[in-house]
């Protein structure tokens, strides 16, 4: 059970943390490559001859910045920032919830992604049928650099999850 107050804690540390904006920002350890587009491809069922020919479907805009087995998020990585602060006020069950995508554009390869987080919004506390929480959503956009200084954005991600206290240990 949250100790008293927490609520006004972890809306302080929430205000706090989404004032910094796009807080984190990862480069993506290896350019968009047609190795990895064509694993995706056979992975997914899914075939395309433009996705063979130096493009990337849109939706894989994640895959190039995800952390991966080894890696960790940056320190500064609002959304795991906001999931400590929720487990320290004994929120300690995750429940993702929804993704909302955008693309601008399609990736070609060759190209160097990387991304900034930041935390949009946390709303509760909610009761639901898993237990009380806050709805927590983080913001994810993705950039390609260009050679003349100039940055593109071609992808962004509002992620949604469900912090919450599992109903049987109210």
């Amino acid at each position: 059970m949250p100790a008293e107050g927490a609520h006004e804690r972890i809306m302080a540390e929430a205000e706090r943390i989404a004032a910094l904006g796009e807080a984190s920002e990862s480069v993506a350890p290896f350019p968009v490559n047609q190795p990895t587009i064509s694993t995706w491809l056979d992975a997914m069922g899914y075939d395309n001859e433009r996705f063979r020919r130096g493009e990337a479907p849109p939706s894989m805009a994640q895959v190039w910045t995800m952390p991966g087995l080894g890696r960790r998020r940056p320190d500064d990585d609002p959304l795991s920032r906001m999931m400590e602060v929720l487990t320290a006020e004994g929120y300690t069950a995750v429940l993702g919830t929804n993704c909302e995508q955008t693309y601008e554009r399609y990736l070609r390869v060759g190209e160097q992604l990387r991304v900034t987080t930041a935390l949009d919004t946390v709303a509760g506390p909610k009761r639901t049928a898993m237990g009380e929480g806050y709805f927590v959503t983080s913001r994810n956009t993705w950039y390609v650099d260009h050679e003349d200084g100039t940055r593109e954005k071609v992808a962004t991600m509002l992620f949604r999850v469900l912090k919450f206290v599992p109903g049987g240990d109210r």
